[in-house]
């Protein structure tokens, strides 16, 4: 039975990323507002941003919940596998 455990992320990488999404969203934010259109294009690009990027939070929690949910279904198999002492026979 393996004891391994999931890799954690550094502070650095958790720094980079938030300081990438602020990048991001301040440019995108910037050419909005900077477009030479009128005030109703302005406003439907920026409710596009915004949801896209709740729509990008909430898909990679899916993503994150569903990865854990397979390893802790692993590990549980795992743990009962090794606390009733029960192997399945080699062929």
């Amino acid at each position: 039975m393996s004891n391994a455990t999931a890799p954690k992320n550094t502070t650095a990488f958790y720094v980079q990323s938030m300081i990438a999404f602020g990048l991001a969203l301040t440019a995108v934010t910037f050419g909005i507002w900077y477009l030479p259109v009128d005030a109703w294009i302005r406003a439907f690009l920026i409710v596009a941003s915004l949801f896209m990027v709740s729509s990008t939070f909430t898909l990679a929690k899916c993503v994150r919940d569903a990865q854990e949910s397979t390893t802790v279904l692993e590990r549980l198999d795992q743990k009962l596998l090794a606390e009733r002492e029960w192997y399945p026979p080699t062929s």
